[in-house]
């Protein structure tokens, strides 16, 4: 147990055990397949723990997004043991065990405080948008065969000794082996990171209290250093450590603490708080496709809407994308703000139903105040050019990219979506027809519904295209020539042919009120 003095900041020398007597946590809220890869490790001779956020929300009653596994077993021995295991990571190693889509995520217990598995940056924004739930097809990972019911340990492998068990194994990293060591940079970053070690020395590089728990499948007891439990209960999130120096080590803890407070309702501890604002600038020192995978788990994880506000009003908004707050800090309470807002409580709603979600529309709902604000900027005749409003998100995802990384197939898709929107307010007979194979037709119309709940298009053409969608083929094609036979000059027959049709003056892509 730990003292009654103890700090629950300072990991405690030995972990408070609890009891599967004095805990909530059961099996049975447990993936099956976490479940057998802590077994397979238990058989093999190896220490296996359920870590992090899984444990904190099996405390909270809610369902873990996936489940994290932690080890004394080197990554090279959990693929020995798993024939359905990939090695990624450069900066810190970790394996992979696929069951079909599921991923369990095992790390070794590390001698350093690098940062925490999850907090591990994708190598390739392309590729990691599996990680969030509920994304569309775009990008999805390749896994290997699902696990077989009578294991995949290969028929000719003979596990080898465990180093030792329990708290004392030693660590049998070999710097022969790996060059990449321990690297920090001047302001503290940790760089890399693959010092092997104990569970006792593990729970330094882990970044919250809360998520510093470790479910033991020996016994099923939690083991708990730093009285996480206890913050757990009182909703707190506190740092472990310093929190200037934990901070440094990794400034991604920073909006890290703004997630966890929008997603769980937790009230960030005032040592832990106060340093946010003075230490916000070393975000500018993150790897920018990092600062990517954050703002997917930000904003797509269903809880976009709270970690919006907790950005702000931790001043983090401003170090992520200085443009969307420059702009809400110019135009505070605008119809833009309440189209954005409305926007995430809508993602916010898929997400929570299990309906796919896409970065595309995030990126443009978050960049539709610094599109306006740069096409009003010109004057009103040009408001209205669909190169206008090319030019103007052009330019916004540029600005936004200096921070971020934004990967292509999402930033034309942003670009797509802003050029529909004059085909979509101002529909010509039967070419209207032909935007609905459009590629990006889904997104523009659901960006055309929203700008239109807000005045910002003409709800009379959001009706329409509504309705469009609902009908028959055939019923389809009259709505579409009586839309050109109304378009037709007075007088004129109706068709094209008849004369020029008057084209109606069309609304800018994005005006602030």
């Amino acid at each position: 147990m730990n003292s009654p003095d103890a700090s629950p900041a300072t990991p405690a020398a030995v972990p408070r055990i609890i009891p599967r007597a004095e805990h909530t946590i059961s099996r049975s809220h447990i993936s099956p397949n976490a479940l057998r890869v802590l077994y397979r490790l238990k058989d093999a001779g190896y220490q296996g723990f359920l870590v992090g956020g899984c444990v904190r929300d099996l405390l909270l009653g809610l369902e873990p997004k996936d489940f994290d596994v932690a080890t004394d077993a080197l990554p090279e021995e959990v693929r020995k043991l798993f024939r359905n295991c990939r090695l990624v990571g450069r900066r810190f190693r970790l394996a992979h065990v696929f069951f079909g889509r599921e991923i369990i995520e095992v790390a070794t217990f590390r001698a350093a405080t690098a940062p925490s598995p999850g907090e591990e940056p994708p190598e390739d924004p392309d590729a990691e948008d599996d990680e969030l739930p509920g994304l569309d097809d775009e990008g999805q990972p390749d896994s290997p065969e699902d696990d077989e019911p009578n294991g995949n340990i290969d028929p000719d492998y003979v596990p080898p000794a465990p180093a030792g068990r329990g708290r004392g194994r030693r660590d049998r990293y070999d710097p022969e082996e790996d060059e990449t060591h321990r690297a920090v940079d001047p302001s503290g970053r940790i760089l890399r990171d693959n010092v092997y070690g104990t569970i006792d020395q593990d729970v330094w590089r882990r970044d919250f209290t809360a998520n510093s728990l470790y479910y033991n499948i020996a016994d099923f007891s939690i083991w708990d250093y730093v009285d996480g439990v206890a913050d757990v209960r009182a909703h707190t999130l506190r740092l472990i450590g310093d929190p200037e120096t934990r901070f440094r080590e990794d400034p991604v803890r920073m909006l890290r603490a703004a997630r966890f407070e929008a997603k769980l309702g937790f009230t960030i501890e005032p040592a832990t708080a106060a340093q946010i604002g003075p230490l916000r600038q070393l975000l500018a020192g993150v790897p920018p496709a990092r600062l990517f995978d954050e703002t997917l788990k930000l904003f797509l994880t269903g809880h976009g809407e709270r970690s919006f506000d907790a950005l702000r009003r931790r001043g983090l908004l401003a170090m992520l994308l200085p443009t969307v707050d420059a702009y809400f800090t110019g135009h505070p309470g605008s119809l833009v703000e309440k189209l954005l807002r409305q926007g995430l409580v809508n993602t916010d709603g898929r997400v929570q139903a299990d309906k796919p979600v896409t970065p595309t529309f995030l990126f443009a709902l978050l960049l539709y105040g610094p599109i306006a604000g740069i096409i009003e900027a010109l004057p009103p005749e040009r408001w209205h050019e669909t190169s206008t409003i090319i030019d103007a998100c052009d330019k916004a995802i540029r600005q936004a990219q200096a921070h971020i990384t934004i990967p292509k197939r999402f930033s034309l898709g942003v670009h797509e979506m802003f050029a529909l929107q004059p085909r979509l307010e101002h529909p010509r007979g039967r070419r209207a027809l032909r935007t609905l194979e459009h590629p990006r037709f889904r997104a523009g119309y659901d960006l055309l519904l929203l700008r239109a709940q807000f005045g910002l298009a003409p709800a009379e053409m959001a009706q329409w295209w509504t309705r469009l969608q609902e009908v028959s083929p055939e019923e389809r094609g009259r709505m579409a020539d009586a839309l050109s036979t109304q378009s037709a000059p007075p007088g004129g027959s109706g068709s094209r042919r008849g004369g020029r049709r008057r084209r109606r003056r069309p609304r800018a892509a994005g005006p602030a009120a």
